[in-house]
C-alpha cells in the first residue's frame, strides 16, 4: 500500500486529492495546523479513512515529525496562504507560508528521506502581467501580488531541490480551479452562494468588483488527478494544468443566474470597482496544458458550464437546509 502525506488537508484541493488517492488504494495522511477551533467540514465524509497529523509550514520540526510518523512515498504540498487579496494585507505572513514554507518542507524531505516524491502547488498567478498568450511552462513570470511572488519562489525552490539534490520534485502550475468546496471569499463561490440565496429570496444584492477580468476556470476534482499523474512519471518535471479557455466574471454571472432561471441579473448585481480594486490586477489568464495532456495523458472532464451549474446547485441545497 502506497502512502501519501497531504499538507493543508482541510482545504478544497486536499479534500478532493484525499478522495482520489483513497480510490487508488493509498493510505492517506494529512497535516493541519494546531488550532483551538477545528474546521474539518470538507473532509468530514472521509475523516475515518485518513490520519490527521499536526504540521505547520512555519515550523520545520513539525514537518519532519509528520514525515517520520507517516513514512510517505509521496508528499503533496497544498498548504498556503492562498487568498490573493489577503496577501497585500499580510505580505510577510504570505511569504512565510507560501514561499519559505516550501523550503522548510523540502528540507525536511531532504533530511528525513530524499527518496520521497514531492508535488508543489504552483499557480497561474505567477504569470500575472502576461508576456504571451496562452501561458505555458516556458512563459516568463511577472507576478502582480505578494501571493504570486511567493508562489514564484516556491516554484523555483522546488526546481532547485530537484536539480541540486536529485529529489523527485514537481510543480503543477494550476490555473483557477473551483468547486462547491471553494471558500466564500473567492469570487466564484461568492457568486454561486449569492445566486442561490437571491433565488430563495434570502439576499437582495451581490456586490462585486470589475466584471471584465478573465480566468481559465476548471473543476478542482479534475485537477487533482494531474497532481497524482506527475508523481507517477519516470522523470520529475513541471506542468501547466488548465482548461485552455477563459471566461469573464460576467460570463460566470450569466451562467450562474441562468441556473436558477434568471436571465437579466443586472438589478441584483452591483459592480463596485473602487472598493474591490487590487493594487495591481491580473486581467487575462489562459493556460496551455498541451504538455500535461501529451506526457501525463491528463484531460479535464468537467466543462465550464457544468462547473458553474454544479456550484450553484450545491449552494441551493446548502441554503435550503
Amino acid at each position: 500500500m502506497k502512502k501519501a502525506l497531504i499538507t493543508g488537508i482541510t482545504g478544497q484541493d486536499a479534500s478532493y486529492l484525499a478522495e482520489f488517492l483513497l480510490t487508488k488504494g493509498y493510505k492517506v495522511f494529512g497535516t493541519t495546523r494546531r488550532s483551538s477551533t477545528v474546521n474539518n467540514e470538507r473532509i468530514e465524509h472521509i475523516q475515518d479513512k485518513i490520519t490527521i497529523l499536526q504540521g505547520d509550514l512555519l515550523d520545520q520540526g513539525s514537518l519532519s515529525s509528520a514525515l517520520l510518523e507517516s513514512e510517505p512515498d509521496e508528499v503533496y504540498n497544498l498548504a498556503a496562504q492562498s487568498f490573493v487579496q489577503t496577501s497585500w494585507n499580510q505580505p510577510v505572513l504570505t511569504g512565510e507560508f507560501t514561499a519559505l514554507g516550501v523550503t522548510r518542507l523540502l528540507e525536511a524531505i531532504r533530511t528525513v528521506n530524499p527518496k520521497i516524491k514531492f508535488y508543489q502547488a504552483s499557480s497561474s498567478e505567477m504569470f500575472g502581467k502576461v508576456t504571451e498568450t496562452p501561458q505555458k511552462e516556458t512563459t516568463r513570470f511577472h507576478p502582480r501580488s505578494p501571493y504570486g511572488v511567493a508562489k514564484v519562489y516556491g516554484h523555483y525552490i522546488t526546481m532547485n531541490y530537484r536539480e541540486s539534490f536529485g529529489i523527485f520534485a514537481c510543480s503543477g502550475m494550476m490555473f483557477n480551479h473551483e468547486s462547491p468546496r471553494r471558500g466564500l471569499e473567492f469570487v466564484t463561490r461568492k457568486i454561486s452562494h449569492a445566486v442561490a440565496r437571491i433565488s430563495l429570496k434570502k439576499q437582495e444584492h451581490l456586490e462585486l468588483g470589475a466584471l471584465e477580468p478573465k480566468r481559465d476556470w476548471g473543476f478542482a476534482g479534475d485537477y487533482v488527478e494531474a497532481m497524482w499523474l506527475m508523481l507517477q512519471q519516470e522523470k520529475a518535471d513541471d506542468y501547466v494544468v488548465a482548461m485552455g479557455e477563459n471566461h469573464s466574471v460576467r460570463e460566470f454571472l450569466d451562467l450562474a443566474f441562468k441556473t436558477v432561471g434568471i436571465s437579466d441579473w443586472s438589478k441584483y448585481v452591483v459592480s463596485n470597482k473602487t472598493s474591490h480594486m487590487r493594487p495591481a490586477e491580473v486581467d487575462y489568464l489562459i493556460g496551455d496544458a498541451s504538455k500535461a495532456k501529451k506526457v501525463l495523458g491528463w484531460k479535464p472532464k468537467t466543462s465550464f458550464k457544468e462547473l458553474v451549474e454544479m456550484m450553484v446547485k450545491a449552494d441551493l441545497v446548502l441554503e435550503k437546509k
